[in-house]
């Protein structure tokens, strides 16, 4: 009798078949197959938080090619991924299967396997285990936490801050991370200070350079020389000062290797290193991890890549030992192993690190198995991983004291030399933000005696002002939530990505600009629901939720407790007006709305009328800047523009607009840059007066800063949607283009959303054809048959909603439930389209697959049904996908493909 497995994906479902062999039927879940349905009451808490499952319909086949291939078998292998999730993913596919009775006189197991090759896999079916409950009890808290958050706090949003999208649990505590470091900017008000330099000569002849650190017998810090007035003094008195070596320290230092990679590292290095988002750096480790083809043989490259651990096996240090050995000699090998221990709570503590499943497969051996991004973020682990068992990185740091004989002043030279490179021959890891002036590593100086009389050359003194924080990038921010102990590093890119899609944030020369309307949103809830924003209460639910995992705490009290406290705060903002909150987000965000005046205080003159007073309003479309004199006055300006009617380009500088970027050469029509109510846009010309015709326009990606908008780009942007090329496999047409919800791809009747990383402008037909593979939509696009005899138009076949149907222009027939799409031929096609028309078939009906091909995203609707769209219709719970259907910023995992 033969062994059914289940594991996540497709990629590894192929892999693992082929290491069990034939008394193994492995197939793929694709992720999650049931979700809480996306509507009210699916956590009840007046029934000790009862949750109602739905199955995914896009799971239905997953479920049912797994219960038929259970018929017949003796087992049910559970082999979904090593964390919380993947214990959640397996405990669903049992339920699933009980209520649908497949497992009657089957046995249930559970694997995991920390890498996919074959030696892991084999050793983890001889090692099954029961489900690990407590996991599966965290998920559901988290879930249920995350569920009730969303869908009792953006109802609230919806009412009391019209035009805000949703609120979720994690990512409203990110969202006020980066609003509170922009108003920490805004406020910023640059000190200037000075530093005073000065070369100094041994009587070897060798130079080096000094800086002030003592003035008549005070230390100097480092804002201590505030003006050009005092520089001077201080360069005076040097330059009449006589000079001699007072101290000179030396010290030998030992810097350690970093340990090996967890999640959260992992993205914050590829982020500083090699550019890539959270999400793409999850995107190409999930590869990595489910393997490629090598040598004839699908293998993982690199272990689990969802963990808090940075402990190493002890089979694979000693496997880097050997190549640290054999390739860089002993003297790079310490004497003993290094052991790394994790500081993380949760269970995923015990998963390995980061690391190569083979450390002899180097970086270099796979240049023509992988792709190029997939090697940078390989070459990535595999060398940190190395190093992290390497000898430490010896440096001589040097300090000398330069005195003036008169005691007038001290100047001090540092510097720091490598003595012995070590692990820092192979890697060294980047930093978030540019070293400091002060920072003089790597300087070398000249070797001096103490008591050495040294010569005076040039004094030099620079002026400086103090610098405001930066903004957040995702390396950043990354290591700020994982300090705060707010979220858990797996979650942490789709965090990033949901505060992007809901347009509360921008990235901007990869740094998170918070949009007016995440300043809003952010304000909102720290002025009416301080507690569940705040940085301490965040945390402290993560650890709860951490002790359910170590099962040494029940999630349910954990709920009620939350519960509790928290419907009492959403019941207490019931009274709370409209107008009151306006008023509120009105006080607290007017520095950042209005101009400073000459008292310090915002200014909110009307700058249209006498007398009036500017201040937050609220319109159809939202938040809005207007004049108490309306409707007398109706100077409005909106929210994304700065006072003047300017707007914030690159770098924050501001822009005038509209701005003309120059002359159509075709049209002779002006190209011009402008602001709406939806945000910037190119237009081409203008419309001709008394018409209601409007201009050609093209709105701007959200990554596309408008400052770096020229002619050539607007003139690219009015292009599109631009053609990419032609699918190499099937030969349809590939367009890409800007929509409704951004910039997609269009493949036959299929639009794929465009990553922020890609540009709709550059993207080649290689990565588009790599996008549309990983959503599955080459399968959706059909496959040629070939020409119909009659017109010369092709004839294709889809996989549709309702099944497998031929198509030739208008005319769509369902194939046969005993004929299959991959085997179907051109003749037997047009038999059937045939029989089609003789009924009088055209696209639509009742169980025609013209129902199959729902309303792209990026698509805009056509006039006529514009109108047809406005008919009342009968109300029901949202679609996936929806912003209410999102609310919650949970969610379940998309499947690995």
């Amino acid at each position: 009798m033969s062994k059914v497995v289940v594991v996540e994906s497709p990629a590894k479902a192929k892999t693992i078949n082929k290491y069990l062999g034939d008394d193994y039927h492995v197939l793929a879940s694709y992720g999650h197959i049931r979700d809480l349905p996306p509507k009210d009451g699916s956590v009840d808490p007046d029934q000790d938080f009862a949750m109602l499952w739905q199955t995914d319909p896009r799971a239905e086949k997953q479920v049912k090619a797994i219960a038929e291939a259970l018929k017949g078998a003796s087992q049910l292998i559970l082999a979904t991924d090593p964390d919380r999730e993947g214990e959640a993913i397996s405990w669903h596919v049992q339920k699933v299967l009980e209520e649908r009775k497949a497992l009657k006189g089957i046995d249930v197991t559970r694997v995991a396997f920390n890498e996919i090759t074959k030696s892991a896999v084999l050793d983890a079916i001889a090692k099954p285990r029961a489900l690990d409950q407590d996991l599966i009890d965290a998920y559901l808290a988290r879930r249920a936490l995350d569920y009730l958050v969303g869908f009792t706090l953006s109802p609230v949003l919806w009412r009391k801050l019209p035009g805000a999208r949703s609120a979720g649990r994690v990512q409203s505590v990110a969202l006020r991370l980066i609003s509170e470091r922009e108003a920490e900017i805004e406020r910023f008000n640059p000190q200037e200070y000075w530093s005073i330099e000065a070369d100094f000569r041994t009587q070897e002849r060798k130079s080096f350079t000094a800086r002030l650190t003592h003035l008549d017998g005070t230390k100097l810090d480092r804002l201590d020389i505030k003006n050009e007035a005092q520089a001077k003094a201080a360069v005076a008195a040097i330059e009449a000062g006589d000079f001699t070596i007072s101290e000179v320290e030396k010290k030998r230092v030992r810097r350690n290797p970093q340990p090996p990679f967890t999640t959260s590292t992992l993205q914050q290095e590829a982020s500083r290193k090699l550019g890539f988002s959270a999400t793409r750096t999850m995107q190409l480790a999930q590869r990595l991890y489910e393997g490629v083809d090598f040598d004839g043989e699908t293998v993982g490259l690199i272990t689990y890549m969802r963990t808090d651990g940075v402990q190493l096996s002890q089979e694979a240090i000693q496997s880097i030992r050997t190549a640290i050995g054999s390739t860089y000699g002993d003297r790079y090998l310490p004497n003993t192993a290094r052991v790394y221990t994790s500081r993380a709570k949760n269970a995923q503590e015990a998963h390995e690190a980061i690391r190569p499943t083979d450390v002899k497969r180097t970086p270099d051996s796979l240049k023509n198995h992988i792709d190029a991004d997939q090697l940078k973020l390989y070459t990535l682990v595999w060398k940190r991983t190395v190093a992290s068992q390497m000898a430490s990185a010896e440096l001589d740091q040097t300090a000398i004291d330069v005195l003036d004989r008169k005691g007038r002043s001290t100047l001090r030279a540092t510097g720091s030399v490598i003595a012995f490179d070590g692990f820092l021959t192979l890697y060294q890891e980047d930093r978030d933000e540019p070293a400091s002036e002060d920072d003089e590593s790597g300087k070398i100086l000249p070797p001096v005696e103490r008591g050495e009389n040294v010569a005076r050359q040039e004094t030099r003194s620079d002026q400086h002002h103090t610098q405001p924080p930066p903004r957040y990038s995702e390396a950043s921010l990354v290591k700020k939530l994982e300090e705060l102990g707010i979220g858990r590093p797996s979650t942490y890119a789709s965090i990033m990505q949901v505060l992007q899609d809901r347009q509360y944030v921008t990235l901007d020369k990869r740094r998170f600009v918070p949009e007016d309307r995440g300043r809003l949103v952010t304000t909102f809830l720290s002025s009416f629901f301080t507690r569940y924003v705040a940085y301490n209460f965040t945390a402290d639910l993560e650890t709860q939720l951490d002790d359910v995992s170590a099962g040494q705490l029940d999630w349910r009290k954990v709920l009620r407790e939350f519960w509790q406290a928290f419907k009492g705060s959403v019941d207490g903002t019931k009274d709370l007006s409209i107008t009151q909150v306006i008023e509120a987000l009105d006080q607290e965000l007017a520095t950042h709305f209005f101009p400073t005046g000459p008292d310090g205080a915002p200014d909110r003159g009307c700058p249209s009328c006498d007398g009036g007073r500017l201040s937050l309003r609220l319109g159809k479309f939202g938040a809005f800047i207007g004049c108490s004199n309306y409707p007398n006055c109706r100077f409005t300006r909106q929210l994304g523009e700065a006072a003047g009617g300017k707007t914030n380009g690159a770098d924050g500088e501001e822009m005038n607009l509209p701005k003309v970027l120059g002359i159509d050469p075709e049209t002779g029509q002006e190209v011009s840059l402008r602001k709406g109510p939806y945000g910037v846009y190119v237009q081409l010309g203008e419309p001709p007066e008394g018409s209601k015709e409007k201009p050609k326009r093209a709105s701007l990606p959200r990554q596309m800063p408008p400052a770096d908008i020229d002619l050539p780009k607007g003139l690219s942007l009015l292009s599109l949607p631009r053609p990419i090329g032609d699918h190499p496999e099937t030969g349809t047409k590939i367009e890409a283009g800007i929509g409704r919800y951004g910039p997609y791809l269009k493949y036959d009747s299929v639009y794929v959303n465009l990553p922020p990383d890609d540009t709709v402008l550059t993207i080649g037909l290689n990565h588009a054809v790599e996008l549309i593979a990983q959503k599955g939509a080459k399968k959706k696009a059909g496959r040629a048959l070939g020409d119909h005899p009659d017109d010369g138009k092709p004839v294709t076949v889809h996989a549709g909603r309702f099944g497998p149907y031929a198509q030739h222009g208008a005319l769509r027939a369902t194939l046969p439930k005993s004929e299959s799409m991959d085997d179907i031929a051109l003749e037997r096609a047009l038999e059937i389209l045939a029989a089609k028309a003789a009924k009088g078939g055209a696209a639509g009906g009742k169980g025609k697959p013209a129902k199959a091909a729902a309303k792209p995203k990026a698509a805009k609707k056509p006039a006529a049904k514009k109108a047809a769209a406005k008919k009342p219709a009968a109300k029901k719970a949202p679609a996936k996908g929806t912003a209410k259907a999102k609310a919650s910023g949970g969610g379940a995992r998309k499947a690995a493909t």
